[in-house]
């Protein structure tokens, strides 16, 4: 994926973050499951509100070939992420803190996990392009990771 696209897609994530009237009528909080709702969709890209209650995260998963962003607009999330080796396989690599403010863009074979580890509520915005349709699952084997799921949109999620 070209530097330049995920220049846009960052700033695409920072422009939309910065109109809390498009997305702040729409937090919620879900104690069960992270709530999330999408803010756009075009030919180029699509965005979503995702919220975090202290203690929700994702499993560890890429985005089936879309490169994104995401910015969180309020508390605070920590991201581990992988490097992949080969189609099914990835080695992880780290993790970093995300504050309020935050802005991380990523490629289209990017392996991570995000979660909640505060004790605040968190607000975040994820946009990617192309339009998620697909989101692959791993589980954790030591400092590897190994592909056990792929998810469709609209049929699995």
């Amino acid at each position: 994926m070209p530097k330049r696209h995920l220049v846009d897609l960052a700033a695409t994530a920072t422009r939309l973050a910065d109109n809390t009237h498009l997305w702040e009528s729409l937090v919620e909080y879900d104690p069960v499951s992270r709530y999330y709702a999408r803010l756009a969709l075009t030919r180029e890209h699509e965005a979503w509100l995702l919220t975090w209650v202290p203690g929700q995260g994702t499993d560890w998963h890429d985005h089936g070939g879309s490169a994104g962003a995401f910015t969180v607009v309020r508390g605070a999330l920590t991201e581990e992420h992988a490097v992949l080796q080969g189609e099914e396989s990835a080695v992880v690599a780290s993790s970093r803190e995300l504050g309020t403010g935050s802005i991380r863009p990523f490629g289209t074979r990017h392996v991570h996990r995000v979660t909640n580890t505060t004790l605040e509520p968190a607000v975040s915005i994820h946009v990617y392009a192309p339009a998620l349709t697909r989101m692959n699952g791993y589980v954790r084997e030591g400092d590897r990771l190994r592909l056990v799921e792929s998810r469709l949109a609209g049929v699995s999620w």
